[in-house]
């Protein structure tokens, strides 16, 4: 049998990156199975799903890069694939069943049921499950509003054997007569889950381990379907540990946890935000950093623990930082940061072979795109437009150092041809006849190239730059150094 996965969620919101990981998993097998990964919407919450979120959804797995076989926008034969579109699909399957014996209408009323949970909790305390006392009548109006509820056991038990947690059962004492449909005609989750995943064909059901109790549900649920489509098997299921926050709570906003979205916003990598959900519970020996195609190739379902992970934002930043440094080639960063050096009002095409050797020094420093274009900036802003850090600008734009960037300005000027070697001969034996060291000169040469106090060495600031430019930088940060002198006389 093929392997058939699915990624169901709802979209009452933006998707966050606790739910991807789920859908991560499936995709990454269903991508060395040679299988499918579906993507279906459960938006039966009629009051929070809008269109709005449902596009959030693909636009976040497209950003992602999990592509998907079957679901909206992608068709298939399965569909339609947003649970609001199957309602006619639940009613017959609910009828069925109702046939079959395995569930029946049930007319009584919220106010019934929570008479009947208060005289069970006075006279037994916790526990309730509720039995209707429709169970075995049949003289209702199907007509009348009413909701599908399972004629759940009352003994044995159902269990299966999880991919991740092992021989899981449950007894059938806990279960109540649980409902399928509600009066409107929108499936509860667990029957919803039941008829689109059997319809569907899928194999392996991935989600967090907070379903752990709903599968007893659904496996009784195909376990009555086999009396009316003999053979019928269930999925395998592997429940994921929750993720937690720094505090070891469940992880949520108030530990900085954000929708994927947000991530691209705050320019990470789309492979480095799936390679570090995918250690959030994964682990392939000591290896920390996997590419996309690699994550594929190495992941299996023995190797996803059943501790809960931490979310580390320090670790997350590593992850992070090392795809940016080391995945992906300068060429690749310069399309990416272009349009973040656009937002700072730095045009520069990704094209542009200066772009492209600029980066390789400045992405050693940084750890997000618009970090790297923070980097980037000075090299490509106009000359006019440059700003200095106030603290450096007093430090090294000094009396001192005016007539030594005026020096060097003429040094950088003469050069030929215009190279690192070049200029650093030049300049080392200047300083040498100066018996100058290098603080004295780099640090102030450096503020007047960049603005800044931290930059890529020396030589290879001005390279990028080029003569022009650095000639220019370097003789207006001597008027400004002597300009300071004179104010502070």
């Amino acid at each position: 049998m093929s392997v058939r996965v699915r990624f169901a969620p709802s979209p009452t919101g933006q998707l966050h990156i606790g739910n991807v990981r789920t859908a991560l998993y499936s995709w990454l097998w269903a991508r060395q199975t040679g299988g499918a990964f579906v993507l279906r919407i459960e938006d039966t919450d009629e009051k929070r799903s809008t269109p709005e979120a449902v596009a959030t959804v693909y636009e976040s797995l497209r950003w992602l890069g999990l592509d998907w076989d079957e679901g909206p926008e992608a068709g298939g034969e399965h569909g339609p694939y947003l649970q609001s579109e199957r309602k006619a699909l639940y009613r017959e399957h609910a009828e069925k069943l109702i046939a079959e014996g395995a569930a029946f209408r049930c007319y009584a009323t919220r106010e019934e049921i929570q008479a009947l949970r208060a005289d069970y909790e006075v006279r037994h305390g916790k526990g309730f499950r509720f039995r209707s006392p429709w169970r075995e009548r049949t003289d209702g109006d199907p007509n009348a509003p009413h909701t599908v509820r399972f004629r759940a056991p009352s003994e044995g038990d159902t269990g299966w054997e999880d991919l991740v947690y092992g021989a899981v059962s449950y007894p059938n004492a806990e279960q109540q007569d649980f409902p399928l449909l509600r009066p409107n005609g929108l499936p509860l989750y667990n029957f919803g889950c039941f008829v689109d995943d059997l319809t569907m064909g899928i194999t392996l059901v991935s989600r967090g381990d907070d379903h752990l109790v709903n599968t007893p549900q659904q496996l009784l649920l195909y376990r009555a379907w086999r009396a009316i489509a003999a053979g019928t098997e269930p999925p395998r299921f592997a429940h994921l540990p929750i993720v937690l926050g720094p505090d070891g709570k469940r992880f949520s906003k108030r530990h900085g946890a954000a929708a994927v979205l947000e991530y691209r916003e705050k320019g990470y990598l789309p492979e480095a935000v799936l390679n570090y959900l995918a250690r959030l519970g994964w682990s392939h020996g000591d290896e920390e950093i996997f590419t996309r195609d690699e994550l594929v190739a190495k992941f299996a379902w023995e190797n996803v623990g059943r501790s809960p992970s931490k979310y580390d934002l320090k670790k997350f930043e590593h992850v992070q930082a090392t795809h940016l440094r080391e995945k992906k080639s300068d060429a690749e960063l310069a399309v990416l940061v272009a349009p973040h050096l656009a937002a700072r009002g730095v045009e520069v095409a990704a094209e542009d072979p200066r772009l492209v050797a600029a980066i390789a020094p400045v992405k050693l420093r940084a750890t997000t795109l618009p970090e790297l274009a923070e980097g980037l900036d000075y090299f490509f802003r106009p000359d006019a437009d440059l700003t200095y850090e106030a603290k450096g600008r007093r430090k090294f734009l000094t009396e001192e150092s005016a007539p030594r960037l005026a020096h060097l300005a003429g040094l950088v000027e003469a050069a030929e041809p215009f190279d690192e070697p070049t200029l650093e001969s030049a300049i080392t034996a200047w300083m040498e006849r100066e018996e100058l060291a290098m603080k004295h000169v780099a640090q102030p040469a450096r503020v007047a190239l960049t603005g800044r106090t931290r930059s890529p060495g020396l030589y290879e600031t001005l390279v990028l730059l080029g003569q022009a430019r650095s000639v220019a930088r370097l003789r207006r940060g001597a008027t400004l150094a002597s300009e300071a002198a004179e104010v502070s006389g």
